[in-house]
């Protein structure tokens, strides 16, 4: 089992079970919340908690009709 863990204050501790459905990001570009499959996101073996951004779909049209041009 993983999970994280938050203390919130010196006599209160959560742990929440990391799961498929459980974890979530932001889009860096406009702020929705976004459902993220670590275990996909992390397949490719290259991949950290720390460098990895992910935008969302509406975002990832803009930025790829962007480079298209």
């Amino acid at each position: 089992m993983f999970y994280v863990k938050e203390s919130i204050n010196d006599t209160l501790e959560i742990k929440v079970e990391i799961h498929d459905d459980n974890v979530f990001t932001t889009c860096p570009d406009c702020g929705v919340e976004i459902c993220v499959d670590i275990s996909e996101l992390f397949s490719d073996g290259e991949s950290d908690l720390y460098g990895t951004s992910i935008f969302c779909p509406e975002c990832s049209k803009s930025i790829l009709n962007e480079r298209q041009g």
